[in-house]
């Protein structure tokens, strides 16, 4: 074999200085022995009619070698050039060549897998996944009216636990978001979801504040780690043609979420009954079944997960061919036989693969200690993922990162800060007009009477009660000012925003009731006697506007429902700049009609038709994000988007509540102007719908 390898590049040589019989080269092509002059059809008559599975004999002419041929076998015999020592800037434009030839070929061969029942299992795996998420948004406002009885949380406690779920979120979309980019979109989920179930379902069972906000923060980092990596994995399953309709109707399950947790809340808080105590320190109220329960969508995407494949895209990025091509061919089995059409093959042999430019340096096993052998593989993955942060600010995306990050971000605070903002209007109306059916009595004096019934929304001013009992009674919105309490008896009473004010009591009894010291305001107490106050905070009594609530967000999140499918009917059409910049100027028009919403119905109406309108921004946004970047960058610069649209969020929860009561001119302007510049901005943005996934 050597020998003949030998005499043919004997041969190869030899034909290229074109001394040999019967060819005499005239074409001025210069003869120095690096390239041959050939004509194409010329051939031997020798080898004419030889038959190329015939074997080839030692010294046999095999007719003029192409140039092509000739590179081909000098670069062979060339001994390389090692990768360390060749130019960065050359192995990245190599790269670059690569990827360019990869994504035109890899949207051939995904329009060869069609579009199918593959396609179809993995939108319901992943919509689970989404629908985790838009549940992980209402679970903290629902649970808590009463989580802040069962914990005694004080406002400030109550607005930490509001916020802490979008700083988890926030963290891990960055985070995990990156992770994906390098250790695959496939871990990486199962990474997110299995942290979001864990601490979702642990946080239903613990007890303390402090606990309870650590186990919502770790599961709002789980949650929020999923979104960039599920738009990154599912879009590298779909063709050009199929990408913005498909990635729209995946957002859809962020709104079956919403309406699964409205539905849950509504069914299953207001029956306290729905639960267990374990002594007295241990209580698992109807709140708590709730949490529970909405930890199964994520559960569900969790265990379907483990059936689905890693992203071919991803794979063929890291190099990985042979994985790549395996899924690709199941893929296009699965589809074609869901079709009737079994007997079509997958005609794809050979996938182009990047140049490999960042090697991942592996201690060896024997050396070092294994937690250095870790820190080494941490560290590295961690360098990797910040070099990816990096690269989305490059000059060859740096424009558009900005200008995305600022539609991302005006887009959340309007959107985040209404949500908010609506339900607590809401609340504040009915308080208003709670408070104006309030009962006044003034100068009452009662003796020897026993008060076993509740008394709601009254103020009782300059009365007196001598030798009364209140036994197995409820206080709601009472209050007692000027009065005077002489030898009476309170025993199992439950209050809530219930207060005495400058009265006198004397010589009473109070046992086994929450009438703590905090509620007895500038009060001279005398001779009183205190026994077996209750422990801890009593859950409210069911509040008749609960159901107005969880109604609310409900048609919220229905109303989303038209906007999902005129956006995913449209996103093919009409593109994805127009539908951002289009949705978030009718969205900013609906906010300047929320000053004639003065009553419950009209910011209903209003709630709804915002939602309504801004869904169609927040897909094309999605679609957008994945199209403008490369695979390897591609749920880096998500999650970097992603969170800084919660931190959008914070910002509009913490500014747009804190106007509540006080003023409706300041949230609606503030909404309005963000959406209108966001919108005006989003114009601006490359169009990518004609685009190939890079």
């Amino acid at each position: 074999q050597g020998g003949r390898e030998a005499n043919q590049v004997s041969d190869d040589y030899r034909y290229q200085d074109g001394n040999y019989e019967g060819y005499a080269p005239n074409d001025g092509y210069y003869r120095g022995g690096d390239e041959p002059a050939h004509e194409e059809d010329a051939q031997s008559d020798v080898t004419e009619g030889h038959d190329e599975d015939d074997e080839v004999y030692e010294g046999e002419y095999q007719g003029i070698p192409h140039p092509d041929d000739i590179k081909e076998k000098q670069k062979k015999r060339a001994p390389a050039v090692a990768d360390e020592y060749r130019d960065r800037a050359d192995l990245m434009a190599e790269r670059m060549e690569d990827e360019e030839q990869l994504a035109h070929q890899y949207e051939n061969i995904i329009e060869e897998c069609g579009h199918g029942r593959f396609q179809w299992t993995l939108f319901f795996v992943l919509g689970l996944a989404l629908m985790a998420d838009g549940v992980e948004v209402f679970v903290v406002g629902f649970v808590l009216p009463s989580a802040e009885k069962d914990m005694c949380l004080s406002s400030s406690n109550k607005g930490m636990l509001g916020l802490i779920v979008y700083l988890g979120m926030m963290v891990g979309a960055v985070m995990l978001g990156g992770l994906a980019d390098k250790l695959g979109r496939k871990k990486c989920l199962i990474i997110s979801l299995a942290i979001n179930a864990a601490f979702a379902f642990l946080s239903s069972f613990v007890q303390g504040y402090g606990f309870f906000l650590f186990c919502r923060l770790i599961s709002g980092l789980g949650i929020g780690g999923s979104l960039p990596i599920v738009f990154a994995y599912f879009s590298e399953f779909l063709s050009r043609e199929k990408r913005g309709e498909h990635l729209s109707w995946l957002c859809m399950f962020w709104m079956i979420g919403g309406i699964f947790a409205s539905a849950m809340a509504w069914s299953i808080i207001p029956h306290y009954g729905w639960g267990f105590s374990m002594g007295t320190k241990y209580h698992f109220h109807s709140w708590r079944v709730f949490v529970l329960v909405c930890s199964l969508p994520c559960i569900a995407s969790l265990a379907a997960l483990k059936f689905m494949p890693e992203s071919p895209r991803f794979l063929l990025e890291i190099g990985k061919h042979d994985e790549a091509w395996m899924i690709l061919k199941q893929v296009h089995d699965t589809n074609m036989r869901a079709k009737g059409e079994p007997e079509r093959v997958f005609t794809v042999s050979y996938i182009k693969t990047p140049k490999q430019v960042d090697e991942f340096i592996e201690i060896q096993s024997s050396t070092g200690t294994w937690y250095q052998r870790w820190l080494v593989r941490i560290t590295t993955t961690f360098k990797q993922v910040w070099d990816n942060v990096l690269y989305c600010l490059t000059a060859q995306y740096r424009m558009n990162t900005l200008m995305l990050a600022v539609v991302w971000f005006t887009m959340a605070l309007s959107y985040y800060g209404l949500i908010v903002w609506f339900p607590d209007m809401i609340r504040y109306l009915q308080e208003e007009a709670y408070e104006s059916r309030v009962k006044i009595f003034d100068e009452e004096e009662v003796l020897h009477f026993t008060f076993n019934f509740t008394l709601e929304n009254q103020i009782h001013r300059n009365g007196e009660y001598r030798n009364d009992k209140f036994i197995g009674m409820k206080f709601k919105e009472v209050r007692f000012e000027d009065s005077l309490f002489e030898e009476c008896y309170f025993e199992d009473v439950t209050s809530s925003e219930t207060f005495f004010e400058n009265c006198t009591i004397i010589s009473t009894v109070f046992h086994n009731t929450d009438l703590y010291e905090h509620k007895f305001i500038n009060c001279r107490l005398i001779n009183n006697t205190f026994m077996n106050q209750k422990e801890g905070c009593q859950l409210d009594f069911e509040e008749d506007n609960d159901f107005l609530i969880y109604l609310v967000s409900f048609l919220g999140s229905l109303s989303v429902l038209p906007g999902n499918i005129i956006s995913a009917l449209l996103m093919d059409k009409i593109g994805r700049i127009k539908m951002i910049g289009g949705s978030m100027l009718i969205s900013a028009v609906c906010c300047f009609f929320l000053f004639f919403g003065n009553s419950e119905s009209a910011m209903i109406g209003w709630q709804c038709l915002f939602c309504g309108a801004s869904i169609a921004a927040w897909n094309a946004l999605d679609v957008i994000t994945v199209e403008l970047y490369p695979t390897d960058k591609r749920a880096t610069a998500f999650g970097i988007l992603n969170g800084l649209c919660k931190f959008g969020a914070i910002l509009g929860n913490s500014i747009f509540a804190s106007f509540v009561g006080i003023t409706k001119v300041v949230p609606i302007l503030l909404a309005s102007s963000a959406l209108v510049g966001g919108g005006l901005l989003a114009l601006r943005l490359p169009e990518t719908r004609e685009q190939v996934l890079m």
